[in-house]
């Protein structure tokens, strides 16, 4: 099939991809940038980072691209007003949020003529949010990586997301390569949202430790995680995962310091420093979060072959 191009509002994505915002530090300026000179839309994970920090990533993107760069933010940080409004005064392209639902983001979107885009995992919400000036939707289903909103997959809630808006839908989770692209775009969607494959990139930000873990799990060495956010999500299996599943109270997992980062905490563990040890190569102390179908990524590739691969699967497709 010929490469269709993703309109958002006024932006205009040469290939129809945005790469998913992962958190923390995982996602930063070197691999969205990477993503946008490629035609694709980049994004910088916020969640977790300061204000200060996340200017800094969006200046940076900016420094090495002209292309679309993007910023995804929890709506359950606490600070995710602060960083959604800092992110609108660096001019970033859109913004992108989920793990909850915020309406005032609409508004503040509106007054800083830039696209906001939800992420949503049902046809009610996807309704409501281009009722409150969505300029498009992404739907997440229980392929994804990350916090988890259903337990549906995502080509079972598309087409009845297609049918309740008219503007462009966005699949996420489990899409992998070109193949898994095409698929989606033959059924509706406007464009695909993709994490796990950018995780094992050359310009991603994880150590490379992480990255090795993430090569050498099989399929069926993943595991549902009671998040502190109040929501499920899929992670390696390692010892923390071990641990949290033996003896959730257990005084080697309760945090013993909190810097109060969501806006609501279950206080089971603290997701912010679990994210952060994996990110910077603890891999069995920390939480890694992975996508269903991460044991298809055979090889760590630049963004650049990734994208020459994408597009040679649409195009045989």
């Amino acid at each position: 099939m010929k490469i269709p191009e993703l309109h958002i509002g006024n932006l205009v994505a040469k290939i129809p991809v945005i790469q998913g915002g992962m958190a923390v530090k995982v996602s930063t300026a070197s691999l969205a940038a990477a993503v946008a000179e490629e035609g694709g839309i980049g994004i910088i994970a916020g969640s977790g980072l300061t204000v200060a920090e996340l200017r800094a990533e969006i200046r940076e993107a900016r420094r090495r691209t002209k292309g679309i760069i993007g910023v995804n933010i929890m709506f359950a940080v606490r600070e995710f007003a602060q960083l959604a409004r800092a992110s609108f005064e660096e001019k970033i392209d859109l913004l992108i949020s989920g793990a909850g639902f915020s309406r005032d983001m609409f508004t503040w979107g509106k007054e800083a003529n830039t696209p906001v885009v939800p992420i949503v995992s049902t046809a009610k919400l996807a309704r409501l949010s281009e009722k409150l000036g969505a300029a498009a939707i992404i739907v997440e289903g229980c392929e994804a990586g990350g916090h988890l909103g259903t337990d549906r997959p995502m080509k079972e809630i598309l087409p009845e997301v297609l049918a309740a808006v008219n503007i462009p839908v966005i699949g996420a989770g489990g899409i992998i390569d070109g193949f898994d692209v095409a698929e989606i775009l033959k059924m509706g969607a406007a464009g695909v949202q993709m994490g796990t494959r950018f995780a094992l990139s050359e310009e991603c930000n994880a150590a490379p430790a992480f990255k090795q873990y993430l090569l050498d799990a099989r399929e069926e060495n993943t595991v549902f995680v009671h998040s502190p956010v109040g929501m499920t999500g899929r992670a390696i299996v390692n010892d923390f995962t071990r641990l949290l599943e033996n003896n959730e109270n257990s005084g080697d997992i309760k945090p013993t310091r909190c810097i109060k980062c969501l806006k609501n905490c279950k206080e089971n563990f603290c997701i912010i420093s679990r994210l952060l040890m994996a990110q910077q190569g603890d891999v069995q102390n920390g939480l890694i979060f992975i996508g269903s179908k991460f044991y298809k990524v055979k090889e760590i590739l630049s963004v650049h072959q990734i994208f020459e691969n994408i597009k040679t699967g649409i195009l045989q497709s």
